[in-house]
């Protein structure tokens, strides 16, 4: 849990991901067509990663991936990520956070 927290704050935005997950591609790609450089972490090839990935179940995170965190808070999901981006939050908060210049 420690690991997460100090990721997930010296970034702005923090991808948890599997690099066989279709909908961790999915907002991987949706957020570097934005032009914003996440970080990234393959929870599949990461050590420790199934720890990280428990970690990110017991705060809420179902499923446990994509799990993303813009300004240091958990945005959610796929689904809540692309909420996000269809009533026109994501960008703006993406700007609040530092990871967007427009």
């Amino acid at each position: 849990m420690e690991r997460i927290t100090k990721m997930v704050k010296e970034r702005p935005v923090v991808i948890f991901s599997k690099s066989s997950c279709c909908m961790s591609h999915t907002i991987k790609t949706l957020l570097c067509d934005f032009g914003v450089n996440p970080a990234v972490q393959e929870l599949d090839e990461v050590p420790r990663g199934r720890e990280i990935e428990q970690a990110l179940s017991r705060l809420g995170c179902s499923p446990s991936v994509p799990a993303v965190f813009i300004g240091g808070e958990f945005v959610g999901g796929a689904n809540e990520v692309m909420s996000l981006h269809l009533n026109r939050s994501l960008i703006p908060m993406l700007k609040r956070a530092g990871a967007l210049w427009l």
